[in-house]
């Protein structure tokens, strides 16, 4: 028995998160982090949403992004959640973020004299 073809596939209905099945193979090409000026910068795409539909939140060095957007007219729920560990100390009564075109940034500024945690994992080859 052969699978639907994306794209009307059984998968949208199961409302999983597409980047499981979709495009862009391992890995998530739906953020970007980097670092720099001593705070990390996080940009992620969520399009669809309103702002009222997302929330984050930082819990002990972990940053919780999740949305939920219900469309009535489509009898459709739209659900985003990830989770972030940062390597370093971040001032968490600094964060801020914004939402705009479809496009979620998130700042988060670095304690000063903050040291990166846990250790390197050499690589066998």
């Amino acid at each position: 028995m052969a699978l639907p073809a994306t794209g009307s596939s059984w998968m949208q209905r199961l409302d999983l998160p597409s980047r499981l099945f979709g495009e862009g193979g391992f890995g998530g090409s739906d953020y970007e982090l980097y670092e720099e000026d001593e705070e990390f910068v996080l940009s992620i795409d969520v399009p669809g949403f309103d702002t009222d539909d997302i929330e984050v939140a930082w819990d002990d060095g972990v940053l919780n992004v999740s949305a939920e957007h219900v469309d009535e007219r489509r009898n459709r729920k739209k659900t985003y959640h990830r989770r972030f560990r940062f390597p370093k100390e971040v001032r968490e009564d600094e964060i801020t973020a914004s939402y705009n075109n479809g496009v979620l940034e998130i700042t988060l500024p670095i304690s000063e004299g903050a040291d990166t945690r846990g250790h390197t994992i050499p690589i066998e080859g």
